[in-house]
C-alpha cells in the first residue's frame, strides 16, 4: 500500500511538472509570435529547436557543450577534494580550527567573478585560469557541508572511538565522514550548480571554448536563436547533473531510509 501510493505520488510530481513546462513554452510562443517582445531578442522555440540541432549536428554547437562539461566536471571534482579534505582537517581538530578558519572565513565571502582577476594575473587567459576559479568558487559549499556534518557526530560514537582507542585520522575516516556523508553529498550537489555558473562565467571573461563564449558571441552577434539554444543546453546540463546527483545520493543513502 505505501509503495502504491509513493508511485502515485512520483506520477502526480511527473505530470504536474510536465504541465509546468508546457505552460512556460506555451508562454513563450505566444510573447515571440504575438508581438509582445521583438523576434530580435526573443525568439519563438521552433527558431531555438532548430538552432539547437543545426548546432549539435554541424558538431560545433556539441564541441561547446562537451568542453563546459569537461570544465564544470573538472572544476567539481578537485572542489569536492578540497572542500572534504578542508573540512575534514577543520572540523575534526581544534588547533587547525583556531589557525585555518579565520583565514578562511576571510575568503569565503569573495564572489568567483571578484578573484577572477587575480587568476587572471596569475594564470593570464587560459583553460587553467578558469578552473582554479570554478574550484575555488565551487569548494565552499562541500567545505561547509563537511564541517557540519562532522560537528554533529553524536556523542556516543565518540566515546565509541575513544573506547576502541581509534587514532585521529581512523576516526575521521571511519566514523567522522561516514557520518557527515548526507550533509556531504548534498553540498556536492550544491557545488555542482556552482561549477557550472563559475564556468560559464569564465569562458565569457578569458575567451575560452564552450557555451559560455557561444553564448556571449551569439549575443554580440544577435542571433538570439543560437543565444537560447545556448541557454536551454545549459539548463539541461543543469537538470541533468542534479538528476544524476540525486539519483547517486539516494542510492548511496539508502541504509538511512526506513
Amino acid at each position: 500500500m505505501k509503495n502504491t501510493h509513493r508511485t502515485l505520488t512520483a506520477v502526480g510530481n511527473a505530470s504536474g511538472s510536465v504541465l509546468v513546462l508546457g505552460a512556460f513554452i506555451a508562454l513563450w510562443w505566444m510573447a515571440s509570435t504575438s508581438g509582445w517582445v521583438n523576434r530580435a531578442f526573443l525568439p519563438t522555440p521552433q527558431a531555438t529547436l532548430q538552432s539547437l540541432l543545426q548546432g549539435l549536428a554541424g558538431g560545433e554547437l556539441g564541441a561547446y557543450t562537451w568542453a563546459t562539461l569537461t570544465r564544470m566536471f573538472s572544476g567539481w571534482v578537485l572542489a569536492s577534494a578540497l572542500g572534504i579534505a578542508l573540512g575534514a582537517l577543520i572540523g575534526s581538530s581544534g588547533r587547525a580550527r583556531e589557525w585555518i578558519a579565520p583565514t578562511l572565513e576571510f575568503i569565503r565571502p569573495l564572489p568567483a567573478s571578484a578573484v577572477m582577476p587575480l587568476a587572471i594575473a596569475l594564470f593570464g587567459l587560459s583553460g587553467g585560469m578558469v578552473l582554479a576559479v570554478v574550484a575555488f568558487g565551487a569548494m565552499w559549499p562541500v567545505l561547509l557541508a563537511t564541517l557540519h556534518g562532522l560537528a554533529n557526530v553524536h556523542r556516543q560514537l565518540r566515546e565509541v572511538s575513544r573506547s576502541l582507542e581509534l587514532s585521529h585520522l581512523d576516526f575521521v575516516l571511519k566514523i567522522g565522514l561516514p557520518n557527515a556523508m548526507p550533509d556531504i553529498l548534498a553540498g556536492m550537489r550544491l557545488s555542482m550548480t556552482v561549477s557550472l555558473i563559475v564556468s560559464v562565467v569564465g569562458e565569457m571573461i578569458a575567451s575560452q571554448p564552450g557555451l559560455g563564449q557561444a553564448i556571449l558571441l551569439a549575443a554580440r552577434s544577435f542571433q538570439a536563436s543560437e543565444l537560447f539554444a545556448g541557454i536551454v543546453l545549459l539548463g539541461a546540463m543543469g537538470f541533468a547533473s542534479n538528476v544524476v546527483l540525486a539519483l547517486a545520493e539516494r542510492s548511496l543513502l539508502r541504509w538511512q531510509r526506513p
